[in-house]
């Protein structure tokens, strides 16, 4: 599975090292992603998502229930 954000569709972004000298090489600069699972209590069931860090601070914020809603309408989840 790739290395994509589940709620807030965040990925990997291609960059250069860049030497002392000047020389570019590609890089990948990965998205911050863990696995957490979430309790959703309206459903009263456990889910698994693969979220970037920002996203789980935005989860404590809002919540998860707002947070898949917001996905949902943003076509991040279907």
């Amino acid at each position: 599975m790739s290395r994509v954000c589940e709620l807030t569709g965040k990925k990997a972004m291609v960059g250069n090292n860049v030497s002392h000298a000047m020389n570019r090489t590609k890089r990948k600069f990965n998205a911050n992603l863990l696995k957490k699972r979430f309790y959703i209590p309206e459903e009263d069931k456990w889910i698994t998502l693969k979220v970037s860090t920002s996203a789980l601070k935005t989860i404590n914020k809002i919540g998860i229930s707002a947070a898949l809603k917001e996905a949902k309408s943003k076509g991040f989840i279907k």
